[in-house]
């Protein structure tokens, strides 16, 4: 399994973005460049539409300024060989007066944005950051999908966390041995799947592999489905019955929930691991096994063994090595990864042609705190395609639980305190989804009127 994912997050950060600025105004030329370098970006600057077009064949670029109005080669061209290299590549056009159908057509052909010259430096800057984090996102969520990590086409652990990578690395050294393991971890961060994992990384690949929860059954039916029966064992047993452990025979037993076994059946199964042997119930014959055994628990077995609820011999048999998995609230950078993940998985399942999130829910998603862990957010998805109408998963398809946690930690930058306008703009945009778009609804939710809404609209540039 490759757990190297080619270029990271961290990395893409790491590098100035690169921008066009295409005019045939020299000044233009030179205040743009001059204000965009100080900003931290690459500048490349051309002062003919054909020079532009030229280094748009030979450059990639996050983000394009151009004149609508130059000889030969034109804003619109731009536009088009722009979007031909990549649909996601914003543009922005600079236009003079007069030229009001042109920039209707600019942007109903994908323009991200236009502003009229003379234009404020400010202004552009604003627009330009904008434009940046837009195509930023929208490039790392196809690259979200593209780098799910797979385990051989059958069992898939979706991480880009390095704790979890750091696991994974550990779980392919145990897997060729024959050593018990204990997996601890909270409910829903995927235990049975670390026990598959490392069956799949074994010698034993090709054998069973058996699971049981052991808090499902009481004591006498978890024996019986252990250690199967002999004919007559007890009435009702009209035959002989082969158990999990002998079923699991040359593979692997994963015994989930290995806590809530009784004291008396921990001894029993302990026997099974110190002689590698079982007996049916109501039989007086042995029999021989080669079974690898994988355990798993929400609890601490150290607490468990102090408190007397766990026979410490047992524990040390099964704690060869230890495998603890990370609660999801603490791979908050795994959650877009595996709501992609599961996007596809239940949309194939349903066949509904749902590919994406808005950006808003992603954020949502990864502000919660996940109690239900991985189980939560995959049922929480499922539950997102089944309410969904459109091709896009919306705030709309979520709990309203999720929503209403998230307006309290909108969409900002970690490292800078929201502005009041900034503030301003998430909360109505939030409201007005919530809305779907029904302004008069969501100017009264607001406790504003209609009007100041569309100008607050307006002013945001919301539309």
């Amino acid at each position: 399994m490759n757990t190297e994912i080619n270029e990271s997050i961290d990395d893409q950060a790491k590098k100035a973005p690169s921008l066009l600025i295409i005019d045939d105004e020299t000044i233009a030329i030179k205040n743009l460049t001059h204000l965009f370098t100080k900003c931290g970006y690459q500048v490349t600057a051309r002062s003919t539409g054909s020079g532009g077009f030229k280094m748009l064949e030979e450059q990639k670029f996050d983000v394009i300024i151009t004149d609508l109005k130059m000889d030969k080669v034109d804003g619109m061209g731009i536009l088009k060989k722009a979007q031909s290299i990549d649909p996601d590549l914003p543009v922005i056009m600079l236009t003079g007066h007069g030229s009001y159908d042109s920039v209707v057509q600019a942007m109903k052909m994908g323009a991200y944005h236009y502003l009229t010259k003379p234009y404020q430096l400010d202004e552009i800057r604003e627009i330009v950051k904008n434009a940046l984090e837009l195509v930023t996102l929208k490039r790392e969520n196809k690259r979200l999908k593209s780098h799910l990590i797979e385990d051989n086409n059958i069992h898939q652990i979706i991480t880009q966390d390095p704790v979890t990578l750091h696991l994974l690395d550990t779980m392919k050294q145990v897997a060729p041995s024959d050593c018990s393991v204990i997996i601890s971890g909270e409910s829903g961060t995927g235990k049975e799947l670390a026990a598959r994992f490392i069956h799949a990384n074994s010698d034993r690949k090709t054998k069973p592999f058996v699971a049981i929860n052991c808090g499902a059954l009481q004591e006498e039916l978890l024996a019986n489905e252990l250690f199967g029966h002999e004919k007559g064992a007890y009435t009702g047993a009209g035959k002989a019955h082969q158990g999990l452990i002998e079923a699991a025979e040359d593979g692997t037993l994963f015994l989930d929930e290995i806590a809530e076994m009784s004291l008396n059946m921990q001894v029993k199964f302990l026997r099974v691991l110190q002689e590698n042997e079982i007996q049916r119930l109501g039989s007086t014959k042995t029999y021989p096994i080669n079974v690898r055994f994988l355990a798993a628990t929400n609890r601490d077995l150290n607490l468990e063994v102090a408190d007397g609820r766990f026979r410490q011999d047992l524990f040390y048999r099964l704690n060869v090595i230890q495998i603890h998995l990370p609660p999801l609230s603490e791979r908050i950078d795994d959650i877009p990864l595996l709501a992609y993940h599961f996007l596809k998985k239940h949309t194939l399942n349903m066949h509904k042609k749902v590919d994406d999130f808005d950006p808003d829910v992603i954020d949502v998603l990864t502000q919660y705190g996940f109690p239900g862990n991985i189980r939560e957010l995959e049922n929480l998805i499922e539950r997102a395609i089944v309410l969904s109408t459109e091709k896009k998963i919306t705030l709309a398809q979520l709990p309203q639980t999720l929503t209403e946690h998230s307006i309290s930690v909108m969409r900002f930058n970690k490292n800078k305190l929201p502005t009041l306008d900034e503030q301003e703009i998430e909360y109505i945009k939030w409201v007005l989804d919530k809305c779907g778009g029904n302004r008069t609804k969501a100017a009264a939710i607001l406790g504003i009127d209609r009007v100041s809404l569309w100008r607050k609209i307006k002013k945001h540039d919301l539309n």
